[in-house]
């Protein structure tokens, strides 16, 4: 964007504000239906259309008619430790909103691990602020190349799902700035994004959506924000506090704080309408950016080159596979036979639960990777231990569609479900279907059964429904709330069963489960939320783990895949434990008896419990690696590419080894006790030691870190590869403080970078040494103050493994570091 582009744009915007009257700029900030806001052809402004991100686009009809690349999860890209590579799947996602006719996307998440019970810990990136900020930046960066606007989330201190519509965190000064504003900092000075969603939650005593200080006086005042802040949906509550909070929009419409409330207020007197100028200001900004007010040329006007969705979502799954342990079993030597166990490799977990889920046309399972990577009759798959013993929304081998009628029996439309979920939220309704004239929604199809015995089907959601299966009526009833007091437990909480069928493997039959609406259980916004459930036939658990064994005992190598189910992580609730559901341990401590030569894949987004992992030969996290998963598996696990993941948070070995546990709210307000420390921090000031620390990660060769060499600016850090393979390495940077009057973290990483090298070959990684790494916040002041004195700069291969040392000397405020030592040798 030129200077004199820049300008044209700002002017465009001014000459259309000037031209709206009080109703139509109030209007304009609140939208229009779930996910966008009016057009108002009298300016030239297009309807802004929003979607909900982080790992795929959905647009606006959630609906697996129109498929979306389903790239890994946060937690995955963060492992990467790859800011080019999240530029470019930032750039897939821009495609993919541009396809979709999408112009802001709702992401990227960048609250931290606070906590491992956080239940969205899996869509955000790290305990880390430094790398939670350079992912972000990435991110944003590669959205915004594609012309695509991001709101990054969730503005701030959202880092727990308890109560998190009323909850109020308190967080004293110094960790609000240098843990939780810290990324939207970072982000916010280094890729200048076109939006912000604040969060639900309260900070120190107000609303997120309402908090003048840290939106008006940090966010814009203190930062430079110039684009849009929009409410998290349903977020905002006050239509004057909000507005001279700095909130822009409040979503989702038309029923809102904003519109007609707020025109209301000003002619009241109770709003000055010049704020509500700078808001309409700031939304007709994105709009010229994103190209939707005519007049004002886009920011982007030819996208970058065409990207394949399948090839990136695959580099960046095997890129972010971490290897914590390997006890010589991976790579898999050529000839082997392998038995591959457990549920989650039938049937993964591509994806997190809750508003980040999209429908990819495809997902490839480690059955389907390994199949087709290895040799006909190499591969032997048995079930061992199923994450999950309760109904789930009907998946493989149903084949179903939604059909809608009207109170005449009439079709109105209809829409392919890939489960047996319907989740159509405000107007995400099947064309040609209004929720004035629906009555009904009817899920039928046909089941195709893997296995032959007794299937349990049932439902989930609110009010009236008929189950047929094989022509024979389940169920017929009404779903009351009963004790439940929060209507979306029953929308999102366990499915109930409602009966039994015996079926026969290969045998299809036809299944329906009609609903009729009613507003007496309405969902708790506007649309059709409900689930057509199963769960197959339950053999025996202990003869399920034996036949796994046996068939382990009978293979060269032993691969178990275990997971978490949506019930563990997902939006709306934090996880009570870290161990994996069912049966799980259990089948892999036998498994690991049968055959020393045990590989175990942890298939989760976040951490678990592994009390097995010193007893298996190797353990490899896949997190939730979308939906080229499987393939990019088969990748690692047979050499073809190195598993290139660092962990981008530390893993306890236990929950009560973690240092910050608490998430639930006491009296309505979560104390951050914890201060600065959580993450690694607190592990170092515990002494304590985890199973996995912050930045651990093995690769398919070996590495000497052979010099480390300070300028004021910068730190160079050479390595050679000392293994027999090529290989990439994360070379990362701690910086560690002398003994001083100002209470830190014993060390925090200030910068790290990715280098390769051929077997023999070296390289060299120069790393910015940034300010902020010797500054903290002083509360007194209100301004980042540089702590005089001695530090130590290290770099290595985790928090835990640095190899090489030098010192800088810091001088005052106004000070850069001097170098002050140079050091050549390993510890």
């Amino acid at each position: 964007m030129t200077d004199a582009t820049g300008i044209r744009r700002e002017e465009a915007v001014e000459a259309a504000l000037g031209k709206l009257d009080l109703d139509a700029k109030a209007r304009l900030l609140a939208g229009q239906d779930m996910w966008s806001l009016p057009a108002l052809p009298e300016i030239g402004l297009k309807s802004l259309v929003m979607s909900d991100g982080p790992i795929g686009v959905r647009g606006v009809r959630w609906t697996a008619d129109d498929p979306s690349v389903a790239l890994p999860s946060p937690t995955a890209l963060a492992a990467t430790w790859d800011p080019a590579l999240a530029r470019r799947a930032g750039r897939l996602l821009a495609q993919e909103a541009r396809r979709k006719g999408v112009h802001v996307l709702l992401a990227p998440t960048v609250n931290l691990h606070r906590s491992p019970l956080g239940g969205r810990h899996f869509e955000a990136y790290s305990e880390d602020p430094y790398l939670t900020g350079e992912i972000g930046t990435g991110y944003v960066l590669g959205v915004q190349d594609g012309g695509v606007g991001t709101t990054v989330k969730h503005f701030v201190a959202n880092d727990a799902e308890t109560d998190r519509f009323t909850v109020n965190n308190v967080v004293a000064p110094r960790p609000l700035r240098e843990l939780y504003l810290a990324p939207f900092e970072a982000i916010v000075k280094n890729a200048r994004p076109w939006g912000i969603m604040t969060a639900y939650n309260q900070v120190n005593g107000e609303t997120m959506t309402q908090h003048h200080h840290l939106v008006n006086e940090v966010l814009r005042g203190e930062w430079g924000f110039d684009g849009i802040n929009v409410s998290d949906w349903m977020a905002a509550r006050d239509t004057r506090r909000a507005i001279e909070g700095g909130l822009d929009v409040a979503m989702p419409g038309p029923r809102t704080v904003y519109g007609e409330a707020l025109a209301t207020s000003v002619r009241a007197g109770e709003v000055d309408e010049t704020l509500v100028d700078g808001a309409v200001r700031n939304v007709l900004r994105l709009a010229a950016r994103v190209g939707a007010l005519d007049g004002a040329e886009p920011v982007v006007t030819e996208p970058p080159a065409p990207i394949d969705g399948d090839a990136l979502a695959r580099e960046i799954a095997h890129r972010s596979f971490v290897l914590v342990r390997n006890q010589g079993a991976l790579p898999l030597a050529p000839g082997r036979t392998v038995a591959l166990l457990g549920a989650a490799a039938r049937d993964a977990r591509v994806l997190g639960g809750g508003s980040a889920q999209v429908f990819p046309d495809h997902t490839v399972s480690p059955l389907d990777g390994l199949t087709a990577a290895l040799p006909a009759g190499a591969l032997t798959y048995a079930t061992g231990a199923d994450p999950s013993d309760e109904p789930a929304p009907a998946g493989p081998g149903f084949a179903l569609r939604a059909v809608c009628r009207d109170a005449d029996g009439n079709v109105l439309g209809e829409a392919s479900l890939p489960s047996g979920q319907v989740q159509w939220i405000g107007d995400d309704l099947p064309e040609g279907v209004s929720h004035e004239a629906l009555h009904s929604v009817e899920v039928t199809g046909t089941f195709t059964p893997r296995e032959s015995g007794e299937h349990t089907f049932g439902t989930r959601g609110l009010g009236a429904f008929t189950l047929t299966v094989a022509g024979e009526t389940l169920y017929e009833g009404v779903q009351d709330m009963g004790d439940e007091a929060d209507p979306f437990e029953a929308f999102f909480g366990a499915p109930l069963e409602r009966g039994r069928a015996v079926l026969t493997e290969g045998v299809p039959v036809e299944v329906s489960l009609l609903h009729p609406l009613g507003q007496e259980h309405a969902a708790p916004l506007p649309g059709v939320l409900f689930s057509l459930a199963h769960l197959g036939p339950r053999r025996d658990p202990e003869a399920l783990i034996t036949e796994a064994a046996e068939a382990a005992r009978a293979a060269d190598t032993a691969i178990v895949v275990v997971a978490t189910t949506e019930r563990v992580e997902s939006e709306g609730f934090d996880r009570a434990d870290l161990k994996l559901p069912g049966r799980q341990d259990d089948l892999v401590r036998a498994v690991a008896a049968a055959n020393p030569n045990t590989v175990v894949v942890v298939n989760a987004g976040s951490p678990v419990e592994m009390p097995w992992r010193d007893d298996v030969a190797a353990v490899l996290l896949s997190w939730f690696p979308g939906q080229e998963g499987g393939a990019a598996l088969a990748d690692v696990l047979l050499g073809t590419e190195e598993p290139g993941g660092r962990l981008p948070t530390t893993w306890p070995a236990a929950l009560a080894d973690a240092p910050v546990t608490e998430v639930t709210p006491t009296d309505g307000e979560l104390h951050y006790t914890e201060g600065l420390f959580i993450g690694y921090p607190a592990w170092d000031r515990a002494g304590a030691t985890p199973a996995y620390p912050f930045g651990h990660g093995l690769g398919y060769t070996t590495w000497e870190y052979e010099s480390l060499e300070l300028t004021p600016d910068t730190a160079t850090v050479r390595v050679r590869n000392t293994g027999s393979r090529p290989g990439r390495e994360v070379v990362q940077l701690y910086v560690t403080p002398e003994d001083g009057p100002v209470e830190r973290p014993i060390r925090r990483l200030a910068g790290f970078a990715c280098v390769e090298a051929d077997p023999g070959g070296s390289a060299e990684a120069e790393i910015p040494l940034p300010r902020r790494a010797f500054e903290v916040w002083d509360g007194r002041t209100g301004a980042w103050t540089a702590v005089p004195g001695t530090y130590e700069i290290q770099a290595g291969r985790s928090v835990t493994d640095t190899r090489l040392r030098a010192t800088l000397s810091v001088g005052g405020t106004d000070q850069r570091p001097d170098a002050d030592q140079r050091f050549r040798d390993a510890d």
